[in-house]
């Protein structure tokens, strides 16, 4: 067992008799050196940690060895036998080297082929005894395996068939494929990572109390049981292991901030509820139970000494920015201030119009601060006599972009920031806002996105979170169509009857396709990002010249795509909003949250390209007046679970529900993005399991209350901060 109260010895395993610890780059590795080792860092791999923690996507299950006489077409086959024939022949017109092999075994014979890899005769010559792995084709000459994987292996009785399956590793049992890249292989990286194993010896930083309540196995046969399991049950169990301990990482990581936030002091404001009760009555509109809840919730947060720390969710146009500003109104009259700050500059302005509209009170004063405008309530002035008035607390409700973040913007007495859209902050950005006292603001961080709650319960476990699921009673229902190519003569039409109604129309275009998407991931970086990036623009410009050219040459159509300037799409923006613009084309970034209610059709091409979170986004965009919306979803795909998913967005109009079946077709990874949530890969694929994720939050809650400091835990506490090295809540 092992002593809990040592300090973690350095991880140790051998490699040729010599012993390495696992920060050892792979490049001193045997079979890697210096022509590998830059190709395996286009994998991630760098160590020989990263090299362990590179695991399987999925396994191919050679598990049995079929006779050949039983092998049938299509079907992933192992057979083992004798190679009794072996010849390599050059195609001259193709410039093209064919080995054909004869195998045998008890029951019968079957031809193996490769392409272009004329050494194999030498590796498998006649007589030699070997395990082939792959897929069974028919020619015209009868059944053969197409390009199978090999091993030799010794030479066998007729009576022991199978001899030696422990010993293959590219062949026989669950044989583990990885991610892989341009000259480094599944069996490349199979033929590093076995001898490894087999010598392994891994130092486990969770606790044996969670091991055995949990019948986890020790990190060293999860490891072992991952790459190379003798049964699915074991590479499940191995993946689970692994997944919670990065989980419960995640989740004491989330508690020690909450812990930290709660040391901090804040300026608690009394709940005054004659003042938001006068407020609410004033509205053009009535509140909904979710956004009275929400609210509620938020201005009880307000009353404590320590900083709020919630996220506040709702589908798009449920109503979130009148509930933070009843929470800032009842700030400014306490005599402190609030900060709005905005993604981009027209929803900034959008925010200023609103609140300014809504709040009708004198005595409140309005300031709008951007990289291009400065003004307090409906006057423009400059930004030195605006920021003046900040430093000074004249003005209580600022609303602005990440110029308030500026070295020069000092609050006289700043006590709520509230965020929108996916802008999230952390106790150092925070900090960045109150530079003269030790009085820290509450937070209130608006998301339009729904997310579903075991995503919500890990991602963000360091916030508490309010829910705003209901639509304002005023708002019609958005009718949602899937329209097959066929019809798009009729839909265009239906478009030019909109707009010859006085309505606008939001046209978005997915990603052109990089004809060679290994090339693009494979590039990463900059230089991948540069490349998506030109192919979103692509797509628009073509969408815009037929749009512009083709179809409406008389109607007013403009674009918008990340290559413009923040102005110029600002411009865009709000001369769309302003009505000089019939159609926008624009690239799936279209700015998120601005109000446009003139706005009726959203129409989305290629649209089973887009997951159904991200599509009912879009949807968002319309529906916000009076007006009847529509949103029109163009597919080409015949595919049916396609059709079926974009079914289930004609269906639906809850957005937590999407984001569950979203969530749920295209996986935890896909739909949240690894590095929005700092995850790791494995832990990241496992948020759909709940059961898991509840007991990592369990773990991590009694193993803090225990012992706060994990003191007791050298080695999950040095686990922790190498984790915290690597991952991020912001």
């Amino acid at each position: 067992m092992t002593d809990l109260n040592k300090p973690a010895p350095t991880t140790r395993f051998y490699i040729g008799g010599r012993g390495s610890d696992l920060s050892v780059g792979v490049e001193k590795l045997k079979n890697v050196g210096t022509r590998n080792a830059p190709r395996l860092q286009r994998l991630g791999i760098k160590t020989l940690k990263d090299l362990l923690w590179h695991l399987p996507t999925r396994y191919e299950d050679y598990s049995e060895t079929t006779p050949i006489s039983e092998i049938t077409p299509d079907q992933k086959v192992n057979i083992q036998g004798e190679i009794v024939k072996i010849t390599t022949k050059k195609l001259f017109p193709r410039r093209m080297f064919v080995t054909n092999a004869i195998v045998k075994d008890l029951t019968g014979a079957v031809k193996a082929v490769w392409f272009n890899q004329p050494f194999i005769e030498n590796q498998l010559p006649e007589g030699a005894f070997v395990s082939l792995a792959g897929k069974v084709k028919v020619g015209k000459n009868g059944a053969y395996l197409s390009s199978p994987t090999y091993e030799r292996i010794s030479p066998f009785q007729p009576t022991t068939h199978n001899p030696q399956p422990t010993t293959l590793k590219h062949t026989h049992g669950l044989v583990p494929v990885y991610p892989e890249t341009e000259g480094i292989t599944s069996k490349y990286l199979r033929f590093l990572i076995k001898p490894i194993l087999s010598d392994i010896r891994l130092n486990d930083s969770t606790p044996e109390t969670i091991l055995k309540k949990y019948d986890f196995p020790c990190l060293t046969d999860a490891v072992k049981n991952i790459h190379f399991p003798d049964s699915e049950r074991n590479a499940q169990k191995a993946k689970e292991r692994l997944a919670f301990d990065d989980l419960m990482l995640f989740q004491i990581k989330a508690l020690l901030e909450r812990r930290k936030l709660n040391q901090l002091k804040s300026v608690p404001i009394s709940f005054n509820e004659e003042l938001v009760k006068n407020f609410i009555s004033g509205l053009p509109f009535e509140l909904t139970k979710d956004q009275k809840i929400a609210l509620y919730e938020i201005l009880k947060d307000l009353e404590k000494k320590y900083p709020m720390n919630r996220l506040m969710e709702g589908d798009v146009g449920s109503g979130k920015t009148v509930v933070a500003l009843i929470a800032a109104y009842q700030i400014a009259r306490a005599g402190y201030q609030t900060v709005f700050l905005a993604p981009t500059e027209v929803l900034a302005g959008q925010h200023f119009n609103t609140i300014k509209s809504i709040t009708n009170d004198e005595n409140i004063k309005i300031g709008l601060l951007t990289a291009s405008m400065s003004k307090l309530n409906s006057e423009d002035m400059s930004k030195k006599t605006l920021k003046e008035k900040i430093s000074s607390a004249e003005i209580n409700i600022i609303i602005g972009t990440h110029a308030v973040l500026q070295k020069d913007v000092l609050f006289g007495k700043l006590a709520l920031l509230v965020i929108d859209e996916q802008h999230r902050f952390g106790i150092n950005q925070r900090a960045t806002l109150v530079k003269n006292t030790e009085l820290v603001p509450h937070l209130l961080s608006m998301t339009a996105t729904p997310i579903p709650r075991t995503l919500a319960l890990t991602i963000y476990g360091d916030l508490d979170i309010s829910i705003i699921k209901e639509k304002p009673k005023n708002r019609q229902k958005i009718i949602t169509k899937v329209s097959p190519p066929s019809q798009k003569k009729e839909v265009y039409q239906f478009i030019r009857d909109e707009i010859k109604n006085g309505r606008q129309v939001f046209v978005v275009c997915p990603r052109i396709e990089i004809s060679d998407p290994k090339k693009e991931i494979k590039t990463g970086g900059v230089q991948s990002k540069m490349n998506i990036l030109w192919a979103d623009v692509k797509a628009v410009e073509e969408e815009h010249k037929k749009l512009s050219q083709e179809i409406f040459p008389d109607l007013r159509v403009a674009m918008l795509h990340g290559k413009l300037k923040p102005k110029e799409k600002n411009q865009i923006m709000q001369e769309f909003k302003d009505g000089w613009h019939d159609i926008l084309v624009s690239t799936s970034v279209i700015e998120v949250g601005v109000d446009i209610p003139n706005a009726t059709v959203m129409a989305i091409e290629s649209a089973e390209r887009f997951g159904l979170a991200q599509l009912h986004q879009f949807r968002g965009r319309v529906g916000r007046s009076e007006h009847q919306s529509y949103c029109l979803l163009f597919s080409s795909s015949g595919d049916k679970s396609t059709n079926q998913r974009l079914k289930a967005l004609v269906n639906c109009d809850d957005g937590f529900e999407l984001a569950e079946k979203d969530m749920a077709i295209r996986g935890p990874g896909e739909f949240m993005g690894t590095k929005q949530s700092g995850l790791p890969d494995l832990a990241m694929a496992s948020l759909a399991n709940v059961d898991l994720i509840k007991k990592a939050r369990a773990e991590a809650r009694l193993l803090l209350k225990e012992d706060p400091s994990l003191s007791h835990y050298p080695l999950l506490r040095q686990r922790l901060d190498d984790f915290q090295k690597f991952t991020h809540f912001e």
